[in-house]
C-alpha cells in the first residue's frame, strides 16, 4: 500500500522517483517511464502512465518541476520535456532524508489478514498459510536469480539495494510464517481448543439454518 504523507504538496511516491530523475537530466513523460521499467524500478513504485501525468501535473502545479521545451517528431505527437526546479530539488533531498530516516506505520493487507485470522477455520488457516509459503519461495527464488544476473554484469549493489531489502522482508516473512503455521497446530497460539469449538458451533448454526429452510 502506497502511504502519501499529506503534509506534502505532492506525496506519491512516483512523485518522488520524477524529482529524481529530473535531477539528473531533463525528461519527457515517455522517457521517465522507459527509465524506471529499464532500471527495474517499478518493482518498487508503481508505475502507470496515467497516474504519471497526473503527478506530473501535480509537481508543475507545486512548481517543482517545469516545463523545458516541447518538440515533435515527424507525425507523432508533441513531447514536453520537463527539468526540475531549484524548489524541486529542496523537496526532493528533504523528502529523501525524511523516508530514510523515519520509520512509518503501514498497513500491508497480511498484517490486516492475520488481525482476522480466526474467522478462519485452524485447518483451512493452516493450509492457506502453507499455499503462502510456496508463493514465498518462489519469489525468494526469483530475486535471488535476478540479483546474481546483476552481479554476473557487475552491476554495483547500490542500484539494487531496494531488492536486497525486500528479499530480506520475504526471507523474513517465510520464516515467520513457517513457524506460525507450527503454532497453530500445536496449540492454536494458545487459543485452539476454543478456536475449534467457535467454528464447530458456526457450522451446527449454519446446518440448523439449511435445514430449517
Amino acid at each position: 500500500m502506497e502511504v502519501t504523507d499529506l503534509r506534502r504538496k505532492v506525496g506519491n511516491p512516483l512523485a518522488l522517483a520524477v524529482l529524481v530523475l529530473l535531477y539528473e537530466r531533463p525528461m519527457h513523460p515517455y522517457e521517465m517511464a522507459a527509465t524506471l521499467r529499464e532500471r527495474r524500478k517499478e518493482d518498487s513504485i508503481k508505475l502507470r502512465y496515467g497516474s504519471l501525468y497526473t503527478v506530473i501535473e501535480l509537481l508543475v502545479k507545486a512548481r517543482f518541476i517545469a516545463a523545458k521545451k516541447t518538440t515533435r517528431d515527424g507525425n507523432r505527437p508533441e513531447r514536453t520535456v520537463y527539468e526540475i526546479t531549484p524548489a524541486g530539488e529542496t523537496e526532493m533531498r528533504s523528502w529523501m532524508r525524511e523516508i530514510v530516516s523515519t520509520p512509518v506505520k503501514e498497513y500491508p493487507q497480511f498484517e490486516a489478514a492475520l488481525s482476522l485470522l480466526p474467522v478462519l477455520p485452524p485447518e483451512e488457516a493452516t493450509d492457506v498459510l502453507e499455499t503462502r509459503v510456496e508463493f514465498l519461495k518462489k519469489d525468494i527464488e526469483q530475486i535471488n536469480a535476478g540479483l546474481q544476473q546483476a552481479k554476473a554484469t557487475k552491476l554495483p549493489s547500490l542500484f539494487s539495494i531496494e531488492t536486497e531489502y525486500r528479499l530480506a522482508g520475504l526471507e523474513t516473512e517465510l520464516g515467520f510464517v513457517t513457524a506460525l503455521i507450527e503454532r497453530i497446530r500445536k496449540d492454536g497460539c494458545g487459543f485452539l481448543k476454543e478456536w475449534k469449538k467457535w467454528h464447530a458451533e458456526k457450522a451446527r448454526q449454519e446446518k440448523a439454518r439449511k435445514k430449517g429452510n
